[in-house]
């Protein structure tokens, strides 16, 4: 790739990229995805762990410790950001046993520091700090949510836009001739504290991927990113390779990881549009020269769609930050000598790491969530057989799981709104518009309902046929009551009979009676249509003996 000189080209002093992917957690095979289980998702990493295995994930409080002392004022910045409803769904509340009950539980793991990239074959190798690997989990919610923070410094403007373009791609998507991954770093290597080689990729290994679509219908997931989230093991792995007792995860969206990124350049108003374009909507560094990726006639627009530009000012105390956001991405740009821009306490470095990440994972989340039910209402559907009294019941279990799901979430994490900061609220609604999250929701709303108007509908379809049959067995019955019981006539005068023959008979009566409801039931939907026959005028005496005589066809 030809790249301009090194004195034209932008230097990022200070480079932040963080990478989040939901995915949908599966139970081990044979246990439904119902129930307490998925309540408390985090404890499925406990739950796969094979015995005696040592658990990489340790939970974090988050800086809300019963005593307190972990509380810093960035924690209090974070907090006081979003509305109560939103704090309660991110910190929870005290019990009364002085812990949070918060419905986002929050797992880290320790022994990954750094990543190796080589973004081209002639590259040198990139070294980011891994700042933190965690996974999100929620209340009631079977998703997960990986999030891998990195770190680095001293990168030319076309290193970094590959690294956003390059890097958080759960798998490749296609070899070019020569047999490398399209669209993927060269390798990459996960590195511990000494330096060692903790895991590497294997997106170069083609066939190991057309191998597993090919038999499997399922995508193989890049030996790195499983590495990362062990215990939990891909869905759709070949019988051999997958534990039986191990929790899942499974691809809710596309294979590209939505990312985070902020950038401290010296002077951010030297970029161009071609570079904001560029950082804006993910799509790597230029062949050569600062070039469109897209037609000029697409990307008339860029600035009003994708720019929020509340502090982008030429002159002024202004920290000149422009906040890049398509709804896949939120790109920070700022000046690398602005004390605030950088500062990681009080600044917009610590509003991106903790305010934003917030605002972007909860749209993500929200999205996420939403396709979760979508997917299993299909599911369900798809498991279906009408003929199968089984499988009827276990599609009206699994809708009505889903409804209350639905409910559940919309009552607990739907917000449109999370602050009334205009900035924190400005983002939110870009990444949510961008993301669709609105249609989205009006959508699986809709298809819920529909579900849940087919089940009332069956529901009251049987309960009408249960009617049609208990009123033919009436009809016919009331002949032989009213037959019977004229004038209180008994056929049979056997009250000066002996106890013995009156049981008898008593016994006798109640099984023809019996057989007889039994029988009528049976042929109970006959009936009704040879009293639907009897009652309709426009038929002949002999049409509806013909309706008669079919009951027994």
């Amino acid at each position: 790739m030809l790249q301009p000189s090194a004195s034209t080209v932008p230097c990022v002093r200070q480079y932040r990229q963080s990478l989040l992917w939901p995915l949908r957690l599966v139970p081990p095979r044979g246990q439904e995805e119902t129930g307490s289980a998925l309540r408390r998702p985090w404890q499925a990493i406990g739950a796969s762990l094979a015995p005696g295995a040592v658990n990489p994930w340790q939970a974090v409080a988050n800086g809300f410790s019963p005593s307190g002392q972990d509380f810093h004022e960035r924690h209090y910045h974070e907090f006081v950001t979003f509305l109560p409803f939103v704090q309660r769904f991110l910190f929870g509340e005290v019990d009364a046993n002085g812990q949070p009950d918060a419905a986002m539980q929050v797992l880290r793991r320790q022994d990954v520091a750094a990543v190796r990239v080589v973004l081209h074959p002639e590259a040198a190798p990139i070294t980011l700090q891994v700042q933190q690997v965690a996974l999100y989990f929620f209340f009631d919610v079977g998703q997960v949510l990986l999030h891998v923070e990195l770190a680095g410094a001293e990168l030319s403007l076309p290193q970094a836009q590959e690294l956003l373009y390059r890097l958080g791609r759960g798998y490749p998507s296609g070899w070019d001739a020569s047999g490398r991954a399209m669209h993927s770093p060269v390798s990459m290597e996960w590195l511990d504290a000494q330096g060692d080689v903790l895991v590497a990729s294997d997106a170069q290994a083609r066939e190991r991927f057309l191998t597993q679509v090919g038999e499997q219908r399922a995508p193989r997931i890049a030996a790195d990113w499983a590495w990362l989230l062990q215990p939990l093991v891909p869905d759709g792995l070949p019988a051999a390779d997958d534990p039986g007792h191990a929790w899942r995860f499974r691809q809710i969206e596309y294979y590209r990881m939505p990312v985070m990124a902020w950038l401290a350049l010296d002077d951010p108003r030297a970029l161009s549009r071609a570079d904001f374009v560029r950082l804006g909507l993910v799509t790597g560094a230029p062949a050569q020269g600062a070039q469109l990726p897209y037609a000029e006639a697409h990307l008339a627009d860029f600035e009003a769609r994708y720019c929020y530009d509340r502090f982008w000012a030429d002159e002024g105390p202004a920290p000149r930050t422009r906040y890049l956001i398509c709804g896949h991405a939120l790109v920070v740009v700022g000046d690398a000598r602005s004390a605030f821009f950088t500062c990681g306490q009080h600044g917009v470095l610590a509003q991106f790491r903790h305010e934003h990440f917030l605002l972007f994972l909860i749209a993500h989340f929200q999205k996420a969530a939403l396709l979760m039910v979508a997917d299993r209402l299909a599911q369900a559907l798809k498991a279906l057989d009408v003929g199968d009294a089984d499988s009827v019941r276990r599609f009206k279990r699994h809708i009505r799981a889903a409804f209350e799901g639905f409910l559940r979430f919309t009552h607990r994490y739907w917000f449109r709104d999370v602050a009334e900061q205009a900035q924190a609220r400005a983002i939110f609604q870009m990444t949510s518009q961008h993301l669709g999250t609105e249609r989205l929701y009006g959508e699986v709303k809709e298809r819920i309902r529909d579900m849940s108007d087919y089940l009332d509908a069956d529901s009251i379809r049987r309960q009408a046929n249960t009617v049609v049959r208990l009123t033919v067995v009436t009809i016919l019955g009331m002949i032989g009551t009213t037959t019977t019981g004229f004038l209180g006539m008994n056929l049979l005068d056997e009250a000066g009979s002996s106890p013995e023959r009156r049981v008898l008979f008593f016994l006798a009566v109640a099984t023809l009676s019996t057989l007889l409801t039994f029988y009528t039931i049976t042929k109970s939907k006959r009936l009704s249509d040879f009293l639907d026959a009897l009652s309709d005028e426009r038929l002949s005496f002999w049409q509806k003996i013909g309706v008669l005589f079919g009951v027994w066809r």
